[in-house]
């Protein structure tokens, strides 16, 4: 247990500072954090965090970082509003044109980081006033609005719900269930294939206080959300994001291969890896990833503004350190970049319900922050 423990640390710790977060917020609150309608509004103000948070610990991981992603996000909406709203061109044509464009911006920075050289701090902040410039250029300075109910329907729609059940969203219980069920499928078959390669695992009664426990938190969470109005699109489209990245993360060469760069860089190159592949790869991923939270992000706003994205690149940054990433890379994991978001995002809302003022809210998230890496440095120290 003890050497489980120290080797998940920062994972299980975040978990832990999470969960006592919440606990926290509820009480300073009087019981309006954890209501079905904030719940509700916490996944939606943060959904285009917790998309940058996905894309960002994998470039962190590679042991660069992305300055630019806010002033991408930005433009990419700006584009896809004037290709939306001026031209009449059809949301889902502009959806994988948005996407297209964010690969290409990725691509250009990849390049100059990957096979150019040059430092991804030094690309990433020439990215950040180059597409924050051209934000203001196409918009001219003025917002455009409104998007097609359709468009607008990604961060603010809600799952439909076929049985006419008075009040409760059955829809997204059955969903919760389901998705209960292959988690603990999978947790059970990575447990069994732990054991049969003699790998440390949980203790039997651990083990099924583990399940038991993920089963009450996802029935639980979707219950509150059935009590509203059931899931929101955009929830649909971050769980899958999710699975996705971290089965690519954990279970392919790719995945390895990412690690292996940020791990030691020379090694990794010795050993065979693409080493300037990868790095671009990432870098043309994260700008996908970027077009896609501008884009979630226009349609919650339901206009296309110059100011769009701003300071988008520190809070998904932050997410990522919080949530378990080491600053000397090789380190992080897609759900520890979630849950640093999700800490993120609960003590901006609980802070809001208690009154603070933004000066306070970013000088909290500052502290928290440096506190994060901090810790990680420090752990480094005691196992070296």
């Amino acid at each position: 247990m003890k050497s489980l423990f120290k080797l998940n640390i920062r994972q299980y710790s975040m978990i832990i500072a999470l969960v006592l977060i919440v606990f926290l917020f509820q009480i300073l609150t009087g019981g309006t954090l954890l209501k079905p309608l904030n719940i509700t509004n916490i996944i939606l103000q943060n959904s285009y965090i917790l998309v940058l948070a996905i894309g960002m610990v994998l470039v962190i991981i590679t042991g660069h970082i992305d300055l630019s992603v806010g002033s991408v996000a930005a433009f990419v909406g700006a584009i896809s509003a004037i290709l939306m709203v001026k031209m009449n061109m059809n949301p889902f044509l502009v959806i994988i044109i948005s996407l297209l464009l964010g690969a290409l911006i990725g691509a250009w920075q990849g390049f100059w980081v990957a096979y150019i050289g040059i430092p991804a701090f030094i690309v990433t902040l020439a990215g950040m006033l180059l597409f924050r410039g051209l934000t203001l250029v196409v918009l001219k300075g003025q917002s455009i609005s409104p998007f097609p109910i359709s468009f607008q329907k990604i961060s603010t729609g809600f799952l439909p719900n076929p049985f006419n059940d008075g009040g409760i969203h059955t829809l997204s219980l059955i969903v919760g269930f389901a998705l209960s069920l292959i988690i603990i499928g999978m947790e059970l078959k990575s447990h069994n294939a732990q054991k049969r390669y003699e790998f440390d695992v949980l203790p039997a009664n651990l083990f099924y206080a583990k399940l038991i426990g993920i089963f009450l938190i996802i029935n639980g969470f979707a219950y509150i959300l059935a009590t509203y109005r059931g899931i929101p699109n955009i929830l649909v489209i971050l769980v899958v994001l999710i699975a996705l990245y971290t089965f690519m993360t954990k279970k392919t060469v790719i995945g390895r291969h990412i690690y292996a760069v940020g791990g030691n860089l020379k090694a990794a190159s010795l050993s065979g890896v693409k080493t300037k592949r990868i790095t671009f790869g990432v870098f043309v991923n994260m700008g996908v990833l970027a077009a896609l939270s501008g884009l979630i992000f226009a349609a919650r706003l339901n206009a296309a503004t110059p100011k769009a994205g701003n300071l988008f690149e520190l809070d998904a940054i932050a997410a990522v350190f919080i949530g378990g990433a080491s600053a000397y890379g090789g380190i992080g994991t897609v759900i520890g970049a979630i849950v640093g978001g999700l800490v993120m995002g609960v003590m901006n809302n609980g802070m809001s319900i208690l009154g603070l003022g933004i000066d306070w809210q970013q000088a909290i998230k500052g502290l928290v922050l440096l506190i994060a890496v901090a810790f990680d440095i420090m752990s480094k120290k005691k196992s070296a």
